[in-house]
C-alpha cells in the first residue's frame, strides 16, 4: 500500500503535467490602455460539450474603457468596486456601481468605460462557444 506522501506527490506531478501540456487558447484580453482582463476560471458547462464558462477579473482605470467588442455567447458582468458605464450598440448608456450587474446577449457589440475616479473592478462571466475567441474586437467601430 502506498503512503499518503507518495500518493500526494504523484497527484501533484500529474496535475503539473496536465497544466503544462494542456492546450492553450490565445489570450482573450483585448488590447486597450488602462483595461486589463484576467481569466481566473475556465470550466465546462455541465454536460454541454461545445460551451465553456469563463470567469474574468477585470480592472479599468479611471477614464479608460474596454474596446468595442462582442462575445460568442452570453456575458454577465458585475461591479465589485467603482462606477462604470455600459454602452451597448443601439441602446442608451447604463451606469452601474458596486453591487450591480448586467446581462449582455450573444453577439451584442458593447464596451464598458470607467466613469469614476478610482479603478473599477469587475467580475465578468462568459458562457461561450468552446474553442472560439472569447472576445471579438470591433476595430472599425465609431463611437
Amino acid at each position: 500500500m502506498k503512503s499518503k506522501t507518495t500518493v500526494a506527490v504523484t497527484a501533484g506531478a500529474v496535475l503539473l503535467l496536465l497544466a503544462v501540456t494542456a492546450p492553450r487558447q490565445p489570450s482573450a484580453q483585448p488590447a486597450a490602455s488602462g483595461f486589463s482582463a484576467k481569466p481566473i476560471l475556465v470550466a465546462p458547462v455541465g454536460s454541454v460539450d461545445d460551451r465553456e464558462l469563463v470567469l474574468n477579473s477585470i480592472v479599468i482605470e479611471p477614464g479608460a474603457s474596454s474596446p468595442h467588442h462582442s462575445h460568442p455567447g452570453e456575458c454577465y458582468g458585475s461591479v465589485v468596486e467603482g462606477t462604470v458605464e455600459l454602452v451597448v450598440d443601439g441602446q442608451p448608456p447604463q451606469r452601474f456601481t458596486a453591487g450591480q450587474a448586467w446581462y449582455n446577449p450573444r453577439g451584442r457589440v458593447h464596451h464598458v468605460r470607467n466613469v469614476g475616479v478610482v479603478p473599477a473592478r469587475l467580475m465578468n462571466t462568459l458562457i461561450v462557444d468552446k474553442g472560439q475567441p472569447r472576445i471579438q474586437v470591433v476595430s472599425d467601430h465609431a463611437d
